[in-house]
């Protein structure tokens, strides 16, 4: 409701204007509140603070705490409070948002925070203590072969030099590639380097609970300054965040606060930026800005340089080339999967003292060389399927119901309950997030056009032999 002041009041300046100026706002606030909702006022306007106001234009200032806050709430909310003071104090005429003095810098992407005080990363650090990086996980322990060259070499130039020409770093690859080892090892080099730092270190998940965590309890500001801090901010499976609008609103710009403010970024993901669906295009382009480092499946030379590598820190543990050899050839999953198997053979050749073999190996590992003989993958059920049917890998993973998509993807859950040992909530997950009765509907679906329709039968029949081929 419009308030009641008098002309002579737009001639008072100083002290005269205060209170009706304050009142004013706290009504306004109260509005904005209620019409905008807890989580996006306490986030956004909240920390607004009032400042001049020149009675011969009518010129209020809002300040808030940052050049980057205050380029939001002028792109989302100028119009809106331009509006509001107008009819509740019309003697204001003009609203200027502005940023507090002596903090942003600017940038050709985004005006950003200062440099955080002493204080604030003094806050930062004690919430986000200096991460429990693995000493087994660093560059002098990461093998390296064409499969991983360019993600190794990026990695240790992100922790090394005092200037990088590309940033984020964006590594992508399978499950057990050796992301999550370059990440342990670009935070530990990083702090050798510079022992001061403040590094955080976290999965895209717990990203999204510690948002979470914050919108309830009020704390977004202290959340934001509590990332944003970091000299280093490493972020792993960003996969996860998939289809969380407002978790995507936060990480986009936590990144362009990182990344412009001149401090370093490292995500991973199973999956190359424009493979990611669910996740918002300006996340997607601003990573493909950075450089974007794959790490394929490793070949026979690079797994066999990996058992080499790994035999040597296994004391006691004797193995001849030609079991090496064999090692290299079966186990081709994961470097995880040979990892584990290195591990089994040691300790069965310890408990029974018996010499390690290509017999032996055999049978310690029974069950995982059967396993590889025709270990199929859901992402290559995916690529294979996918280029059957003439549609992008994408859409595996998207929410796109389209019949001439859902159907293939259908086949692909089909096949990959049929020729993977994987769970259907597993499966569920590496399409797009959807739950098991989702896949459960998708296999009792393909087993009923599969009787009749025997387009689909034959496709199904091609498929698998392709995969198991």
């Amino acid at each position: 409701m419009q308030q009641d002041w008098s002309s002579q009041e737009a001639e008072d300046s100083g002290e005269g204007l205060a209170p009706p100026l304050t009142a004013a706002w706290e009504a306004i606030r109260s509005g904005l509140r209620r019409d905008c909702g807890v989580r996006t006022f306490d986030g956004w306007l909240k920390p607004a603070e009032l400042g001049e106001f020149d009675p011969d234009t009518g010129a209020l200032e809002l300040v808030m705490p940052s050049k980057f806050m205050a380029d939001w709430v002028r792109s989302h909310f100028g119009e809106r409070l331009q509006l509001a003071w107008k009819t509740t104090l019309p003697i204001v005429r003009e609203v200027r948002i502005v940023a507090c003095e002596g903090g942003p810098r600017p940038s050709p992407l985004l005006i950003l925070d200062d440099e955080p005080t002493p204080a604030e990363r003094a806050v930062a650090a004690s919430v986000h203590p200096r991460p429990n990086f693995d000493p087994r996980y660093s560059f002098s322990t990461f093998v390296i072969g064409k499969a991983n060259e360019v993600a190794a070499t990026a990695a240790r130039t992100l922790a090394e030099a005092d200037s990088v020409t590309f940033n984020p770093l964006f590594v992508h690859g399978g499950t057990g590639r050796g992301k999550t080892h370059l990440l342990h090892a670009i935070g530990q080099r990083f702090l050798e380097l510079r022992p001061d730092a403040l590094v955080v270190s976290m999965s895209a998940e717990k990203f999204m609970v510690e948002f979470v965590r914050a919108i309830r309890e009020n704390d977004t500001i202290g959340f934001k300054g509590r990332l944003r801090s970091a000299d280093l901010l490493l972020i792993d499976d960003v996969q996860f965040i998939a289809g969380k609008e407002s978790t995507q609103e936060e990480f986009f710009h936590t990144m362009n606060e990182i990344i412009t403010a001149g401090r370093r970024l490292v995500i991973t993901s199973d999956r190359a930026p424009q493979d990611l669906d669910g996740i918002a295009p300006r996340i997607l382009s601003r990573l493909s800005w950075g450089l974007v480092a794959d790490i394929n499946q490793a070949d026979f030379e690079l797994r066999y340089n990996i058992i080499l590598a790994k035999l040597a820190a296994l004391p006691g543990v004797a193995m001849s080339g030609d079991v090496v050899q064999f090692l290299a050839k079966r186990l081709t999953a994961s470097i995880r999967e040979l990892e584990g198997a290195l591990n089994r053979i040691a300790a069965y050749a310890m408990m029974t003292g018996r010499a390690i073999d290509i017999a032996f190996v055999e049978e310690v590992l029974a069950n995982v060389l059967r396993a590889n003989q025709r270990r199929i993958s859901i992402d290559e059920i995916q690529t294979q399927v996918a280029e059957h049917y003439r549609i992008r890998k994408a859409e595996m993973t998207s929410a796109r119901r389209a019949r001439e998509v859902a159907r293939p993807r259908q086949v692909a859950m089909y096949l990959s309950k049929q020729l993977t040992p994987k769970s259907l909530p597993d499966i569920g997950r590496r399409f797009g997030g959807r739950d098991h009765t989702t896949v459960i509907h998708a296999v009792r679906q393909i087993e009923k056009l599969r009787a009749m329709d025997p387009e689909i039968d034959a496709a199904i029949r091609l498929l698998t032999r392709q995969l198991e081929g």
